[in-house]
């Protein structure tokens, strides 16, 4: 089974899975989004999405941007249970009985396998400790962060040093984190509880590389809107023999941290 493990909900929805059909791929991870990029019809559109974008990636937005999302995503998931397999996201930065209580009823509530994707401003990611303590408390379920720009080095070392605290947790840095991919697959062979995500990687061989170093701990995603399934899984490809490796990381390895049958 093909498992996309990173995209965000798409308008329309049918668009989105047109590229996983092209793609060959059966279910993707679905991160409730405030962005749509996939909307714009030309270049002032799609800044004033990427405006959205920005400001979700500094820490802003609110609640009202939240609950938007999260309805679009429940519409997604009723409307295809057998593609999609939804995560939700809590906002950083609350008091601690908060962010459980939002655990609880945001992802515990709606059944979803996972919270993500998280995204604290540049050189924040101690705020994602209070969902990393809530997931643990769950029988650690998977938590998934935005690895890309603005996410620092110094970020990196945050949440590997917060995955050590917290081994019960499968924490997934996403986008293979960036310009900082190096470190990332540095930290995660030290810390088995950390997953690297390999969408939008812009260096073939950094994927090469991190799924040499961890074929049991990467992912194939696309990021779509932000990437497309097809070229991400022929990267994978193109730096994977037919086999064992290759089917784990293209599924196998997500469906054992989803515990999918």
């Amino acid at each position: 089974m093909i498992l996309d493990a990173h995209s965000h909900v798409h308008d329309p929805l049918d668009a989105h899975l047109s590229a996983l059909d092209v793609a060959g791929v059966d279910r993707t991870v679905l991160f409730p989004t405030r962005a749509h990029p996939e909307r714009a019809t030309d270049l002032d559109s799609l800044r004033s999405e990427m405006g959205v974008l920005e400001r979700a990636l500094a820490g802003g937005s609110g609640d009202d941007g939240f609950a938007l999302a999260m309805r679009e995503l429940d519409e997604a998931l009723a409307a295809h249970p057998d593609r999609f397999l939804g995560f939700g996201s809590v906002p950083l930065g609350r008091p601690e009985a908060e962010t459980a209580a939002r655990v609880e009823r945001e992802v515990i509530g709606r059944g979803l396998y996972g919270i993500g994707e998280l995204t604290p401003p540049p050189n924040q990611a101690t705020l994602v400790e209070p969902v990393l303590r809530a997931a643990d408390d769950h029988a650690g379920l998977p938590v998934v962060v935005h690895g890309f720009a603005p996410t620092t080095a110094a970020d990196l070392r945050t949440l590997a040093q917060l995955a050590a605290r917290y081994p019960k947790v499968p924490l997934v840095i996403s986008q293979l984190a960036g310009p900082h991919w190096m470190s990332a697959i540095e930290l995660a062979r030290a810390i088995p509880n950390l997953h690297l995500e390999l969408s939008t990687a812009n260096i073939v061989f950094a994927v090469r590389l991190a799924i040499h170093e961890l074929p049991t701990r990467t992912l194939f995603g696309s990021d779509a809107p932000y990437g497309d399934p097809v070229v991400a899984r022929t990267t994978v490809e193109r730096v994977t023999s037919p086999g064992e490796v290759r089917d784990r990381v293209l599924g196998g390895n997500l469906a054992e941290l989803l515990g999918l049958g």
